[in-house]
């Protein structure tokens, strides 16, 4: 059994404060988890715990404006921002940690290495994201997303529905304790979710920014791992093959019956994807 998670505090972009639990010791090395947009470091759990079995400390982080970490000051959640983000959490380890980042924070590892930060990272682990994204996908998600957004939920059981209704292939839970860790409760007694609303704007203006062959990823040497849902509705097989050819050393797992939430749906079967890629000699320098 893995112990108890140690919080830590991480200073990011704008002098966030970025609250983490890490399981483990780095005896193999860091390995840094970042959810997708909307999500907690809650996500992470049984991922951390996994990892860090496997000799790695698991870094399980709460992105800006997400969870316990603090807001942006200025409202700023732009890709960039994010990319500041995860490197600075690097440098402040000490040692070069792998990525693994969803959707939101798998973007955010290729901003970072293509973009403002390249070298910060050990390895690379996209969950579920690529560049070209499925805009039909995309727009799914942001209308979940602000679906409530501003006036909340009257009660748990309110947005289990609402959530259920994005996720129809998932069995909707009867425990809904899970649920309350990415709910936070105001004043008026109403559930909201455990992020800045203003998270919404800056996803738009992201990409009003960044054109998709700003990425530049074929110039990419670290080690690339790219974990689709196969029922994703975000990452197309083409898309995904297409992304690949521009990355020819990089490693492709591709999920039978999970979507874009990859490790919500098959949690075991993403976790070994994750643990067999670090466990790789190109990617950890050093056998299992």
């Amino acid at each position: 059994m893995t112990d108890a998670p140690e919080r830590r505090i991480f200073t990011g972009d704008e002098e966030v404060q970025l609250v983490a639990d890490v399981f483990g010791t780095a005896r193999r090395g860091f390995v840094v988890l970042a959810h997708g947009g909307g999500q907690t470091r809650h996500a992470w759990a049984k991922a951390g715990q996994r990892i860090a079995a496997a000799g790695w400390s698991a870094v399980v982080l709460d992105l800006r404006g997400h969870g316990e970490s603090g807001w942006s000051p200025t409202g700023d959640y732009r890709l960039t921002r994010f990319a500041r983000d995860l490197a600075l959490v690097a440098e402040q380890l000490g040692r070069k940690p792998h990525l693994v980042g969803a959707s939101l924070g798998g973007l955010a590892g290729l901003m970072a290495e293509t973009h403002t930060d390249p070298g910060a990272f050990a390895s690379l682990t996209l969950v579920d994201i690529i560049p070209r994204m499925e805009p039909a996908g995309v727009a799914r998600v942001v209308g979940f997303m602000a679906e409530k957004v501003e006036d909340g939920f009257a009660n748990l059981d309110e947005a289990a529905d609402v959530i259920a209704r994005y996720l129809p292939h998932r069995t909707r839970p009867t425990d809904l304790s899970g649920l309350a860790k990415n709910l936070r409760q105001g004043s008026d007694g109403r559930y909201r979710w455990h992020w800045d609303p203003r998270f919404i704007t800056s996803v738009v203006t992201t990409r009003e920014e960044h054109a998709i062959d700003e990425f530049e990823t074929g110039q990419l040497r670290l080690p690339v791992h790219l974990i689709r849902g196969r029922m994703s509705e975000l990452v197309s097989d083409e898309a995904a093959r297409a992304f690949l050819q521009t990355i020819p050393h990089a490693s492709y797992s591709d999920v039978a019956d999970a979507g874009h939430m990859v490790a919500g749906d098959r949690n075991d079967a993403f976790i070994a994807a994750v643990v067999q890629f670090l466990g790789a000699p190109d990617a950890s320098g050093a056998r299992t």
